[in-house]
């Protein structure tokens, strides 16, 4: 006993695991992050954008807007 509280391994108890439907969740928003991220990359490599300009984030944010329909 005294050993677990000297070494403060009682604060960290085990969480409770997370339930099925919040991992899927978590997943299905993960997927979508990385697709967007996918997307804005495709779009600057093609368009060879130093800097991003309102026109090309309005260019991105269709794109995104429609590969999501």
């Amino acid at each position: 006993m005294a050993n677990t509280l000297t070494t403060g391994a009682w604060l960290s108890a085990p969480t409770r695991k997370s339930s099925f439907f919040s991992r899927l969740l978590r997943a299905q928003i993960e997927s979508r992050q990385r697709r967007a991220d996918r997307v804005v990359e495709q779009y600057i490599a093609t368009h060879g954008l130093q800097k991003l300009s309102d026109d090309g984030e309005r260019q991105i944010s269709r794109l995104l807007s429609n590969s999501w329909r």
